[in-house]
C-alpha cells in the first residue's frame, strides 16, 4: 500500500558528501515519522536520523554535525545530507516511514514501510 524508493547512494572519497532521497508513494493519508537507518557489514542495523511531521529531528551521536535529515511533507520525501563522510560510514542505508494509509476495504490503517536500501561506500 505504501512504497519507499531511495536514491543517491554511491562511492565517495573520505571527506566527501552525498545526499540521499527517499520518496513515499501509495494511498498515504499521513506520515508521522520518517527516518534513515544503516547497516554496515557484520553489524546490526542502527538509527541514523529521524524527523517528525513538525520538523523535530533526532540524529545519532556518530553523525551529529555531519549529517542532516530534512523532509518535504508536500512530496512525502525525506532527505539525508551527509558531509565529511568517513570510511566507517560505509553501509547500506534504509529509509523508513510510519503513518496511516487509506483503503476502500479497511478505511484508515497504520503502516510502517521500509525502502529497499541504497549502498554508500566511503573509500579512497
Amino acid at each position: 500500500q505504501v512504497q519507499l524508493v531511495e536514491s543517491g547512494g554511491g562511492l565517495v572519497q573520505p571527506g566527501g558528501s552525498l545526499r540521499l532521497s527517499c520518496a513515499a508513494s501509495g494511498s498515504i493519508f499521513s506520515i508521522y515519522t520518517m527516518g534513515w537507518y544503516r547497516q554496515a557489514p557484520g553489524k546490526q542495523r542502527e538509527l541514523v536520523a529521524a524527523i517528525t511531521t513538525s520538523g523535530s529531528t533526532n540524529h545519532a551521536d556518530s553523525v551529529k554535525g555531519r549529517f542532516t535529515i530534512s523532509r518535504d511533507n508536500a512530496k512525502n520525501t525525506v532527505y539525508l545530507q551527509m558531509n565529511s563522510l568517513k570510511p566507517e560510514d560505509t553501509a547500506v542505508f534504509y529509509c523508513t516511514a510510519v503513518g496511516t494509509y487509506y483503503s476502500d476495504t479497511y478505511g484508515h490503517s497504520g503502516f510502517e514501510a521500509w525502502g529497499q536500501g541504497t549502498l554508500v561506500t566511503v573509500s579512497s
